[in-house]
């Protein structure tokens, strides 16, 4: 399967798209503002704290103030109890390329967490106070009108390994699945690590030497050195330390595990991507190219049109029949209907392939968009159990292709099929667009008729207390066209039962629903 990466970087924003064998299959979209900060790491002040909630406010110098948890505050007496558990905790660092960092904290369950070496006792207002000042991480980037979620936990990602220089710990990617090397690895680091700083090994160290690891581990011990040299310069509210761009995260963690080449538009990212290369990545052999054509990069791989396309909420499938995808806040609803699909044998296998087909495409949707959280999926009700059970080991083996965590649940007597995914940055919808300035995101606006009724309504109830003989009523055009065609009858019945003449002007900048009522003294 040909793997690429395709760069479309201008001065204010960046757009990378993986594509497979030609189809985009994920988009990552970085612009210059507070929404492209998850993994940069700031001297805070603490704004307020909520005993309440067992969290905090944290002020970086944005708008919205971030959001820590008590579980996400480093203290001395949890540190100390980190260090008691198990050494060898598996850690998948394979998350969203733009979390990788973020997701090294999050160890198996099975084994504890650092959020569990927190003692009982241990609240948030023995860590922090209002006006303390503290170094940390984003977690998360605002989604909708929450705010960044930080964290005190930093880590540093490499290649081949993630610094926690705030923990004692060693880890190593569960997709490393080899006892014999996952015995060579942490014997490796214990050997050569001169302090107590926590690692872990990422995926693509299978197999590495010993002067690789020490060569990428004084590189991030010398990066945290630098950023704790900066953060006891700088004053509260500063950027201490920028993350990565999309294009250099794609080029460290999709370029060499997960494409075969990158294709990019802009000359001096080109440079900065092959400086790159040279510094971090001198052993790997990788393709580069610059693109140099006419028409937009994203033309030419024919990526806007499926960008396009995964921003609707009605998606067809090949055989007639459609999914339609609904967001709210809470969760994602995905409904599967037949649509123009007969089916050419009986209606339980039109029903059965139909469902299918909208499996694959409901992966790919999910995948391309980003969503995340909830999502609830309506399947066309099937009878046979049979195929519910093909229609379960279909979708759990398309998502086994999502590097984001998902957890799937049995189809529910009603038909429906609940899930989880891992909710790491803005889906695809939020980060390109936003709330209808007309129906207020909504979705839906009055019917005409509905208006027209709605003026009929207001007319009646205003009639009786108004001292003038003519009412005006100004709307909208197409209001204005329905009370003067369709609906003239309810303008003609108010006419007859009050006996004043009403006059219907159209109003062209007035919103659809927007109508205003006047009252005038005709001699």
């Amino acid at each position: 399967m040909l793997k690429e990466l395709v760069v479309n970087s201008t001065p204010h924003e960046t757009r990378v798209a993986l594509l497979e064998n030609g189809t985009i299959v994920e988009v990552f979209i970085e612009r210059e503002d507070e929404t492209s900060i998850a993994g940069n790491i700031y001297k805070g002040r603490v704004q307020r704290v909520l005993p309440g909630m067992q969290a905090a406010f944290v002020d970086i110098g944005f708008d919205m103030a971030a959001f820590i948890y008590v579980d996400d505050v480093l203290d001395t007496a949890s540190h100390k109890m980190y260090q008691k558990f198990e050494q060898d905790t598996d850690i998948d660092t394979e998350g969203d390329m733009d979390t990788t960092d973020m997701e090294a904290r999050e160890m198996d369950k099975s084994h504890g967490s650092w959020k569990t070496a927190l003692t009982p006792e241990c609240s948030i207002e023995d860590l922090l106070t209002e006006g303390q000042e503290i170094l940390v991480q984003v977690a998360k980037s605002s989604i909708g009108t929450k705010g960044p979620r930080v964290t005190t936990h930093i880590s540093l990602a490499g290649r081949y390994l993630v610094l926690m220089p705030t923990v004692d710990h060693i880890g190593i990617s569960k997709r490393i699945d080899n006892e014999e090397e996952r015995t060579r690895l942490k014997d490796l680091l214990l050997s050569i690590r001169e302090n107590k700083f926590g690692y872990i090994f990422r995926t693509q160290a299978q197999g590495i030497d010993q002067e690789t690891i020490k060569k990428e581990m004084d590189f991030l011990n010398n990066t945290w050195e630098d950023i704790m040299a900066k953060s006891r310069s700088v004053s509260a509210t500063s950027l201490v330390y920028k993350d990565l761009t999309v294009t250099f995260r794609a080029v460290r963690d999709l370029l060499a595990n997960e494409a075969d080449k990158l294709v990019i538009d802009s000359k001096e990212e080109y440079d900065n991507v092959q400086n790159f290369l040279k510094r971090l990545m001198p052993d790997v052999n990788l393709s580069v190219e610059l693109y140099q054509g006419r028409e937009s990069i994203f033309d030419a791989y024919n990526i806007e049109a499926d960008v396009a396309r995964s921003l609707k909420r009605k998606v067809w499938l090949k055989s007639g029949g459609y999914i339609i995808i609904e967001q709210t806040e809470a969760l994602i609803a995905i409904d599967v209907n037949t649509g123009r699909y007969v089916g050419n044998h009986n209606f339980d296998e039109t029903i059965l392939k139909t469902n299918l087909e909208a499996v694959k495409e409901i992966a790919y949707q999910i995948r391309l968009r980003n969503i995340g959280g909830i999502i609830i999926i309506d399947f066309i009700d099937m009878k046979k159990e049979s195929h519910k059970e093909k229609v379960m080991s279909r979708m759990n083996g398309a998502m086994k292709k999502d590097k984001s965590q998902t957890n799937i649940l049995p189809l529910t007597e009603l038909g429906l099929v609940q899930m989880t995914r891992k909710r790491t940055r803005r889906n695809l919808t939020r980060t390109l667009c936003e709330p209808c300035f007309y129906c207020n995101g909504n979705g839906h606006l009055l019917s005409g008729k509905s208006i027209c009724h709605k003026i009929y309504r207001d007319l009646v109830s205003e009639a009786g207390d108004m001292m003038g003989n003519r009412f005006t009523v100004k709307v909208h055009p197409e209001i204005a066209q329905l009370l003067h065609g369709r609906e003239k009858h309810l303008i003609a019945s108010l006419e007859d039962q009050f006996s004043k003449p009403i006059a219907i002007y159209p109003e062209p900048h007035y919103h659809i629903e927007e109508y205003h009522i006047f009252e005038s003294l005709v001699k």
